[in-house]
């Protein structure tokens, strides 16, 4: 049984939190030369004959051999050019091709081909097999997908796959940018974990100590590893991989994204929906996440220098915030009005809670350690990095809190006075 297996094992016993942490992920193999058992896996995990490979022709070809290993399976292939960006019309596409049939759906790649394919089949009630080409995301075995919607990127609910396949000479061969965004992707969780317990301290949201300290030791364990992520070594690939698998399990278990993302993801987010109008292709995923990683610890860390704060009811120029979303902006004001994610916040027991604030800050590796590491991994770290105008960036760390109904330490900025 494989490590991730044994986890999800374990976290099937009675939780201190109350709820089951339960995933629908039941088989997952991480090994050399597994491209070539596809069919084999698929058959003991009793898929259906007939196949949908949905994938580009990236993640195709490097993915040599997969299809032969189908022999015996009806295999219908959906195959993108180059998906960069997951849309509501991938998912609407896939749906149509798997609607009302006695059909499964094998998804090679990463993020953007996985996530149309995570919905389609949850829409539809299908099985849903992910071949991984790249650890260059965390999302594999995550129950939620990322969509674009009429230029509008939400986080909306779908299914984890039943199996979920690493060939560790695929992985280690991936290009190196590939594994620097899949580490950038992981140390956003660092962020993410702090935003979730804060949350839970001030407005009594579901936190789950247990699901928070998968999260964090998967990190931690890829930190120790900053140095070798871009090395083309298939033990370490496969390590990378099933801590990549890790967060994405932990997403399942809580049903949403908190024990993974927090602000920055909400700020990347922002800036690819307003420069996708403009026919800008986003950078990986992982690229500016780990950017906006990178500046988000950085203004926590400064805020956690802070001894002692008064809390403050929010102000917000809301005439503003609608002129910087455009056509987005009814979506925003949807999420905000009539109930404002920050109305169960009382100001009052900001400064009261300040010191243990302070700690859920420091209780992650510090903006330093995390820069360091993201060297050593090859990762984005500039703002010039990701190709972005400072003030353009700036902007959308500003105005962007307001398109996720979600506390975070980032949306609290307003209320905080040193």
């Amino acid at each position: 049984m494989s490590e991730i297996m044994k986890i999800i094992e374990e976290f099937r016993k009675p939780c201190p939190c109350g709820k089951e942490h339960l995933t629908a992920v039941n088989d997952v193999r991480i090994g050399s030369g597994l491209v070539n058992e596809v069919g084999k896996i698929l058959k003991e995990n009793n898929f259906s004959e007939n196949i949908l490979l949905v994938a580009d022709k990236n993640t195709l070809e490097a993915a040599k051999g997969i299809e032969a290993s189908l022999d015996g399976f009806y295999v219908t292939k959906k195959i993108y050019d180059n998906i960069r960006v997951a849309d509501m019309k991938h998912v609407e596409e896939l749906q149509e091709l798997i609607h009302g049939k006695d059909i499964a759906v094998l998804s090679v790649g990463t993020g953007s081909v996985n996530d149309p394919c995570r919905l389609a089949c949850a829409r539809e009630n299908k099985k849903l097999c992910i071949f991984a080409t790249a650890p260059s995301m965390d999302g594999f075995a995550s129950d939620s997908s990322p969509i674009v919607k009429d230029g509008f990127k939400s986080s909306y609910p779908a299914k984890s796959p039943e199996v979920i396949i690493g060939d560790t000479k695929i992985l280690a061969d991936a290009p190196s940018y590939l594994k620097s965004a899949g580490f950038g992707d992981m140390i956003a969780k660092y962020v993410g974990l702090i935003d979730w317990k804060i949350s839970s301290l001030l407005t009594g949201e579901y936190y789950c100590e247990r699901v928070a300290s998968l999260t964090k030791r998967a990190v931690d364990s890829l930190m120790e590893m900053a140095h070798l992520v871009t090395v083309n070594d298939e033990n370490t690939a496969g390590k990378i991989f099933e801590s990549l698998l890790m967060t994405g399990i932990a997403m399942s278990f809580t049903k949403n994204s908190r024990p993974a993302s927090g602000s920055e993801h909400i700020v990347a987010h922002l800036i690819e929906c307003l420069q996708l109008p403009e026919g800008i292709i986003p950078n990986y995923h992982g690229e500016d996440v780990g950017v906006c990683t990178h500046e988000m610890l950085k203004f926590y860390n400064r805020l956690a220098e802070n001894e002692s704060v008064t809390g403050v009811k929010e102000s917000v120029d809301w005439d503003k915030v609608f002129e910087v979303y455009g056509n987005m902006a009814e979506d925003v004001r949807r999420l905000n009005f009539p109930e404002n994610i920050v109305d169960s916040v009382d100001p009052d027991k900001i400064g009261e809670c300040w010191q243990e604030i302070r700690e859920i800050i420091h209780s992650v590796p510090s903006y330093e350690e995390c820069k360091s590491a993201m060297e050593k991994a090859g990762c984005k770290i500039t703002v010039e990095d990701i190709e972005k105008d400072q003030e353009y960036f700036e902007l959308c760390v500003r105005y962007s809190p307001y398109m996720r109904k979600r506390l975070t330490l980032l949306r609290l900025r307003d209320m905080i006075k040193a």
